[in-house]
C-alpha cells in the first residue's frame, strides 16, 4: 500500500477528476489524502480521502502591486504550512491538479523531493500547472493537444480525464436515436457560472420552434435558483414539458438518457460527454483569459462530435433554428454521438492510477 497525496483547487472542475483518481486508488487499497482550499465544502464534503487539508493560497495579480505582495506572502505561508503537512504524511508521491490552490503544496511536495504528477483537465494548459510543469516528475494531459504543453513533450502522457464512477456507468447505456412521432429528450446545463444566459436564451429558442415539433419535446434545464419562476413560467407560456431544478445529482444519468445536449465546454464536461457519447452544442464560457473552454469544444467539435457556438453569436432565433435543423436530423446527431464516442477514454482515472502507482516511492 502506498500514500498519495491529491492536490486541486476548490472549484468542481479541479475536484471532480481528483475525486475519481481517489475512488480508483481507494480500490486499489491505498491511502489518500487532499489539500485544497477552503472551496472544498462546497464539493468535496464527502471526498474519499483519510484527511482533508486546506492551505493558504493566493492567485498573483501583477496590474495591483498592494495584491501582488500580499498574495506572495500567502503563498509563502501555504508553502509553510504544506511542508508541514507533507512531513507528517510522508507520501510516496503526489498528484495536482491545477488551481492556484495546488501551487503551495505542489512545490512543498518539490523541495521535500517527493515525486510529483500534474494532471491538467483542459486544451490550454493552466497558468498554476505551466508554474508548476517545471517542479513535475511527468504531466498528465487529456487532449493530445494541448497548448502551451509543446516544451515539456518528454514529460507528458496521455491519460484523459478521469470521470465519476457513476458516469462510467451510465456509459453503458446506447444511444437511442429519435423515433418518428416520439419523445425527443433535451437537456440544457451550464454550471453556476453558465446557467444565467442559458435561462435567458434557451426557453426564448424552444418557444421559437414550431408547434408540431416543440409539443414532442421533453427538456430538462438546470437553472440558477433565482431563476427558475421565470424560467417555468416561460416553457409554461410555450406550453413545453419541462423539468427545472437548479441541481442535477443525477446528471450522468440524464445526460446518458438525451437525444441533444446544451452546454459549456468545461473540462469535466466535455469528459463525460465524450465518455457517454452524446451529440452537443458547446457554448464556451467567455471572458476566460487563456479561452480554455473554447479549445476544448473546438477539440470535440473537430472530432465531428459537437457544434461550437460562441456565445457573442448566440440569439434565441440562431438556437431555435439550430435545433430544428438537429432534432429534425435523427441520423445527424446519431453519428454525432458516434464520433463523440470515439474520443472518449473511458479509462482515463485507471491509466492516471497506473501512472501514480508507477510514480510512487519504492515502486519496483
Amino acid at each position: 500500500m502506498s500514500t498519495f497525496v491529491l492536490m486541486a483547487g476548490g472549484t468542481g472542475g479541479h475536484l471532480f477528476p481528483a475525486l475519481a483518481l481517489a475512488q480508483e486508488l481507494n480500490r486499489r487499497g491505498h491511502d489518500i489524502h487532499l489539500i485544497t482550499d477552503k472551496r472544498v465544502a462546497q464539493h468535496g464534503g464527502s471526498f474519499p480521502a483519510r484527511e482533508v487539508h486546506q492551505v493558504p493560497a493566493a492567485t498573483p495579480s501583477i496590474r495591483n502591486p498592494v495584491k501582488f505582495v500580499r498574495a506572495g506572502f500567502t503563498i509563502l505561508s501555504g508553502i509553510s504550512r504544506a511542508m508541514g503537512i507533507l512531513r507528517r504524511i510522508d507520501p510516496d508521491a503526489v498528484v495536482g491538479f491545477g488551481g492556484y490552490p495546488c501551487f503551495p503544496p505542489f512545490l512543498a511536495a518539490a523541495m521535500l523531493g517527493i515525486p510529483g504528477i500534474l494532471h491538467e483537465q483542459n486544451a490550454v494548459m493552466g497558468r498554476a500547472n505551466r508554474a508548476l510543469a517545471r517542479f513535475a516528475d511527468t504531466l498528465a494531459m487529456s487532449f493530445a493537444e494541448t497548448q502551451h504543453a509543446d516544451r515539456y513533450r518528454l514529460k507528458k502522457v496521455l491519460t484523459g480525464n478521469p470521470v465519476r464512477d457513476r458516469v462510467r456507468t451510465a456509459a453503458d447505456t446506447p444511444y437511442l436515436p429519435i423515433e418518428p412521432g416520439g419523445v425527443i429528450r433535451l437537456l440544457i446545463f451550464g454550471g453556476s457560472q453558465g446557467a444565467r444566459a442559458f435561462a435567458d436564451l434557451v426557453p426564448d429558442a424552444i418557444a421559437a420552434i414550431d408547434e408540431p415539433l416543440r409539443r414532442h419535446l421533453a427538456v430538462t434545464q438546470q437553472c440558477r435558483e433565482e431563476d427558475l419562476e421565470r424560467v417555468t413560467d416561460r416553457y409554461r407560456a410555450a406550453r413545453v414539458n419541462v423539468e427545472l431544478a437548479a441541481f442535477f445529482e443525477d446528471l450522468p444519468e440524464r445526460i446518458a438518457a438525451s437525444h441533444l445536449v446544451i452546454g459549456r465546454a468545461g473540462a469535466s464536461t466535455v469528459a463525460e460527454l465524450t465518455v457517454l457519447g452524446r451529440p452537443a452544442i458547446l457554448v464556451p464560457l467567455p471572458g476566460s483569459l487563456d479561452q480554455d473552454q473554447r479549445a476544448n469544444a473546438a477539440f470535440v467539435e473537430k472530432a465531428g462530435g459537437a457544434w461550437l457556438v460562441d456565445q457573442a453569436t448566440l440569439s434565441p432565433q440562431s438556437l431555435a433554428t439550430q435545433l430544428h435543423e438537429l432534432l429534425t436530423a435523427p441520423g445527424r446527431l446519431a453519428e454525432t454521438a458516434a464520433k463523440a464516442k470515439s474520443i472518449g477514454i473511458p479509462d482515463a482515472v485507471s491509466r492516471l492510477a497506473d501512472l501514480a502507482e508507477q510514480t510512487a516511492r519504492g515502486n519496483p
